[in-house]
C-alpha cells in the first residue's frame, strides 16, 4: 500500500514537473490571468479574448513568441479593419452582408495556403477576428456600436499579447538558439546513423519512413531557425549561415540516398564495403574526427582497377560524403563559438525552396466561401439568435484548418474539446462563478487551474492538442464577461451553436473534399516532373539547391498520409528525379578536351528529354534510354582515355537513378504496374 501511495504520489502533475515545465506553466498561467486581470481594470467588454489571446501566443521560445504575435497583431487589425468597412457598408441588407463576409474570408483562407510562416497566421487572425467581431452585430443598426466592438476586440488582442510578452521577460524560457543549435548537431550526428541504416541491401518500408522523417525533420528545422531569427541579434547575423547548413544536410540526405541506388546496382562490390563503412562512421561521429584519419579508414576502398568505373563512381561519391560532412562539422563549431559581431564569409545560399498548390488553395478559398453562405442563408431563414455564434465557429474552423494536413482528425479533436468543454464551463459558471463577488477570488480557482492544465499539456504529448485547445477555448465558454451574465438558455443555445457550427464545418470538409491524397500525390509528382523538365534546360529557373529543397518540400506534403502507395511513389519519384538532376549538373560540369565524349554528354541529357515529361514516363522509351545508357556506359568504361571512363562512371549513376522507374505507376494512376 505504501509503494502504491508513493507511486501515485510521484504521479502527479505537480510532482513530475521539472523546472522548465514549471517554468512554462507558470509562466502561461500568470500571462492569461494578467491578461483577464488587465482586460477588466481598463473596462472592456469581453475580456476573456484577452485571455485567449495570451493563451495563443505562449509559445516554448521568445521567437516563437515574438512571430506569432506580430502576425497575431497585424492579423487582427486587417481583419478589424475589414469588419468595420464591409459590416459598415452592407449591415442594413442581411444577404449583401453575408455575401461579402463571406468573400472575405474566401480570401483570407485562401491566402493561408498561399503565404507560410507569420504572412499565412496574420490572413488566419485577419479571418477570423473579422468573423468574431461583424456576426455578433447582425442584429445591430447603429454603427457606433460596431467600432466599440471592433475596437474592444483588438484591443483585447494586444493586451493578451503584451501581457504575453511580459511574462516571457520575466521567466524566460529555453533560448531559440539553443534549441536551434542543438537541433542541428543532433540531426548531424542522426546523418550518420541514416547512412548506416540506408546503405543496407535490404528495401523495407521502415527504410522509407526513415527517409520521410529525415527530410520532415531537416525542414521543421527551419522554422527553428526563423524563431532564432527574431530572437537573437547573433542569429540573424548569422541566417546565411544557417541556410546554408540546413542546404548541406539536406545535400548528405541525397548523397546517402545516390550511394545507396550505386550499391544495390553494383554487381561485384569488393568484400570488405561494408566493415569500412561501419568504420567510417564510428570516425566521422567522433568530435575530432579530421580528413587524414578518415582517408586511412577509406584506403582500403580506393579502386585498383582503372577500367572498373563502378567502383571509382562510388569511390568519388564517398569522398564527397565525407568531404561535406567534415565541412559542416566544421561550420557547426565555428556556429556555436561565434559572438554577436562574428562575421563569417558563407557560400551564397538562398532560403529553402516551396511551391504553392494552387488548385488546393483555390478549393480551401471557395469551401470557406460555400460553408458560410449555406450556414448564413440556414441562420437568416430561421432567424435562430445564436446563429451568430455557430457562424463564428464555422468560421474559425474553415479558415484554421484548410491548411492542416489532416483536417477531419483535427475538427474531430475539436468537437471532443467543446464537448468536454460545455460541461465542464457549465459547472464552473454555474457552480464557482455565481458565487464569485471579486475577480481575484475567481483568479484564486483559475490560476491554479490553468497551471495544471499547461503541466498535463507538457506531460502528456499524446493529448498535448486535446490539452492546448481545453486551455484556448475556456475561456469563450466560460464566457468571462463584464458584468458578468448567468442565465441558462444563453448558455445553452450558444454551446449548442458553437457545438453545431463545429459539425457543419466537418459537412463542409467532407463535401467540398481537399482532395485524396492521391490525386494530391499525382498533382505534388506532375510538378516535380515539371520542373525537372526545366533543370534539363540550359539555364534552369532554380539552382540546384534550390531544386533540392524544392523537392523534399514536395515529399514532405504527404508526410502524414496513411495512403502507403501514394507516398511512396511521391518519395521514388522525387528521389529519383534528384538523383538524376544532380547528375545532370555534374555533366554540365564536367570538361573534356575530346569532342566526342562532349557529344556522348549531351546525348545522355537529351535521353532525359526524350524520356521524362510533365505526364510521366513510356516504359518503352524508358527501357530503350535504359538499354541506350547502358551500352554507352559499357562502351565508355572499356575506353583508352581516362576522361571517357570519368564519363562512364557519371552515366552508370544516372542508370542507377532512372532504372528505379522501371515500374513507376500507369499515367494517370498512382497504383504500381503489374503487367
Amino acid at each position: 500500500m505504501m509503494n502504491l501511495q508513493a507511486l501515485t504520489w510521484r504521479s502527479l502533475p505537480w510532482v513530475k514537473a521539472t523546472l522548465p515545465q514549471w517554468r512554462y506553466a507558470l509562466r502561461n498561467g500568470i500571462a492569461m490571468c494578467l491578461a483577464l486581470s488587465f482586460a477588466y481594470y481598463i473596462n472592456l467588454d469581453e475580456p476573456y479574448w484577452a485571455m485567449t489571446s495570451a493563451a495563443v501566443v505562449s509559445f516554448p521560445t521568445v521567437g516563437g513568441v515574438i512571430s506569432k504575435s506580430l502576425g497575431r497583431i497585424a492579423g487582427s487589425l486587417l481583419g478589424a479593419s475589414a469588419a468595420l468597412i464591409i459590416a459598415g457598408l452592407t449591415l442594413t441588407d442581411p444577404w449583401l452582408f453575408l455575401f461579402s463576409i463571406s468573400a472575405w474570408l474566401g480570401f483570407c483562407t485562401w491566402a493561408c495556403a498561399m503565404f507560410t510562416n507569420n504572412a499565412a497566421y496574420a490572413f488566419q487572425l485577419a479571418g477570423y477576428t473579422c468573423a468574431i467581431i461583424v456576426f455578433p452585430v447582425i442584429n445591430l443598426v447603429d454603427a457606433n456600436e460596431l467600432w466599440d466592438l471592433a475596437q474592444s476586440r483588438v484591443c483585447e488582442v494586444i493586451v493578451g499579447i503584451l501581457c504575453g510578452g511580459l511574462m516571457m521577460m520575466i521567466l524566460p524560457s529555453t533560448s531559440d538558439g539553443t534549441a536551434l543549435l542543438t537541433a542541428l548537431k543532433n540531426m548531424h550526428a542522426r546523418i550518420l546513423e541514416h547512412a548506416s541504416l540506408m546503405w543496407q541491401p535490404e528495401t523495407t518500408d521502415a527504410i522509407r519512413s526513415a527517409h520521410e522523417s529525415m527530410i520532415g525533420q531537416i525542414l521543421t528545422m527551419n522554422l527553428l531557425r526563423i524563431q532564432a531569427f527574431w530572437s537573437h541579434y547573433r542569429f540573424r547575423r548569422q541566417n546565411s549561415l544557417l541556410n546554408y547548413l540546413l542546404h548541406q544536410q539536406l545535400r548528405l540526405t541525397s548523397i546517402i540516398s545516390s550511394l545507396r541506388r550505386m550499391l544495390l546496382n553494383w554487381p561485384t562490390p569488393p568484400a570488405n564495403t561494408r566493415e569500412v563503412i561501419d568504420t567510417l562512421l564510428q570516425a566521422l561521429a567522433r568530435p575530432d574526427a579530421d580528413p587524414y584519419s578518415v582517408a586511412r579508414i577509406i584506403a582500403p576502398l580506393r579502386p585498383t582497377d582503372p577500367l572498373d568505373f563502378r567502383h571509382r563512381a562510388f569511390w568519388l561519391r564517398l569522398r564527397y560524403f565525407i568531404r561535406l560532412y567534415l565541412a559542416s562539422s566544421r561550420w557547426l563549431q565555428r556556429l556555436e563559438n561565434a559572438t554577436a559581431i562574428t562575421e563569417f564569409n558563407v557560400p551564397n545560399a538562398p532560403a529553402l525552396s516551396r511551391r504553392t498548390d494552387y488548385a488546393e488553395a483555390l478549393l480551401n478559398g471557395v469551401r470557406t466561401f460555400c460553408a458560410l453562405v449555406g450556414i448564413g442563408a440556414w441562420s437568416i431563414s430561421t432567424q435562430w439568435s445564436s446563429g451568430a455564434a455557430a457562424l463564428t465557429l464555422a468560421a474559425i474552423c474553415c479558415v484554421l484548418y484548410s491548411i492542416s494536413p489532416s483536417p477531419f482528425n483535427s475538427l474531430t479533436l475539436l468537437m471532443r474539446t467543446l464537448l468536454l468543454l460545455s460541461l465542464f464551463s457549465f459547472v464552473v459558471k454555474f457552480a464557482i462563478m455565481v458565487q464569485v463577488t471579486d475577480l481575484w477570488q475567481f483568479l484564486l480557482f483559475l490560476f491554479p487551474l490553468l497551471t495544471t492544465m499547461q503541466l498535463l499539456k507538457q506531460q502528456m504529448p499524446k493529448f498535448a492538442g486535446l490539452w492546448g485547445q481545453l486551455i484556448v477555448f475556456m475561456g469563450s465558454f466560460i464566457s468571462v464577461t463584464d458584468p458578468p451574465v448567468y442565465d441558462y438558455g444563453t448558455f445553452l443555445n450558444d454551446n449548442l451553436a458553437k457545438i453545431l457550427g463545429v459539425g457543419l464545418a466537418w459537412v463542409a470538409f467532407a463535401v467540398l473534399k481537399p482532395g485524396s491524397d492521391a490525386r494530391k500525390s499525382r498533382r505534388h509528382i506532375r510538378a516535380l516532373r515539371r520542373q525537372f523538365v526545366d533543370q534539363l534546360s540550359r539555364h534552369p529557373q532554380n539552382s540546384e539547391p534550390q531544386f533540392e529543397s524544392l523537392v523534399y518540400h514536395y515529399i514532405n506534403q504527404l508526410s502524414s498520409s496513411r495512403d502507403e502507395i501514394s507516398r511512396r511513389w511521391l518519395l521514388r519519384w522525387g528521389v529519383v528525379l534528384l538523383n538524376c538532376s544532380h547528375v545532370v549538373w555534374r555533366l554540365r560540369a564536367w570538361e573534356t578536351r575530346s569532342d566526342p565524349l562532349s557529344q556522348v554528354r549531351d546525348i545522355c541529357i537529351a535521353l532525359l528529354r526524350d524520356v521524362m515529361s510533365e505526364r510521366g514516363v513510356q516504359q518503352r522509351p524508358l527501357a530503350s534510354a535504359l538499354s541506350e545508357l547502358q551500352r554507352i556506359y559499357t562502351g565508355l568504361g572499356h575506353h583508352h582515355q581516362p576522361a571517357a571512363r570519368e564519363l562512364a562512371a557519371i552515366i552508370w549513376q544516372l542508370y542507377c537513378s532512372l532504372s528505379q522507374l522501371e515500374q513507376a505507376p500507369i499515367a494517370g494512376t498512382i497504383a504500381e504496374r503489374t503487367t
